[in-house]
């Protein structure tokens, strides 16, 4: 059987975009595994959801500060043999020692159509500028905030009457398909022992 490279999912609420990852790992071809789902919450909702796929998941205490937190966080992912991770709606800034530690090995979706839109309200400012297209952006985790090498996009026109809920719904179901095709991408990559360059990746 072809290997799998073991993929860790960090998240802090419901957890959308990691069980369309979840969902796609099922496929027998598909070159990641979920091994373990992380919360830096408690009661994220997304923890349940993923036991019930039969995925380890739970949260790390993040008391005693971030250092202490991400050491937690890093040991846990390293014990379970974890060889990437995706960031699924995750609301931390991890340090640049963090980042560093698993450079090319950490993902992010971020809804909008990077570099514009960094950051919060990506909705909102889309519509205040008055973007004809918006959209969401996969890739990888750089100290920087949303500025690390893009591996997908996936584009959705903004309509005259769209307000925040509408724009936001339309883009997180193309969030759903583009998450995992981007994993896949990466998986494959390193199943390789490749690295993606930029103008690969794009």
């Amino acid at each position: 059987m072809t290997r799998r490279v073991e993929t860790a999912v960090l998240i802090s609420g419901r957890g959308s975009n990691m069980s369309a990852l979840i969902e796609a790992a099922k496929a027998a071809d598909y070159p990641a595994r979920i091994r373990v789902v992380v919360s830096d919450k408690a009661d994220a909702a997304g923890l349940a959801l993923a036991k019930a796929e039969g995925v380890e998941a739970f949260a790390v205490d993040t008391r005693g500060g971030k250092a202490a937190y991400e050491a937690r966080l890093d040991e846990a992912l390293r014990a379970r043999g974890v060889e990437l991770i995706c960031l699924a709606g995750f609301m931390r800034i991890l340090s640049p020692g963090f980042c560093e530690g698993w450079r090319d090995r950490a993902l992010n979706i971020h809804p909008s159509l990077l570099p514009a839109y960094k950051g919060l309200d990506t909705h909102a400012r889309a519509l205040e500028e008055g973007a004809r297209e918006h959209g969401c952006t996969v890739h990888f985790v750089t100290p920087e905030l949303d500025s690390g090498v893009i591996v997908a996009q996936a584009r959705v026109p903004v309509l005259p009457d769209d307000d925040e809920k509408t724009l936001a719904a339309r883009v997180l179901r193309e969030e759903h398909k583009l998450y995992p095709a981007a994993l896949a991408k990466v998986a494959l990559a390193m199943r390789a022992g490749l690295a993606l360059t930029p103008y690969e990746a794009r």
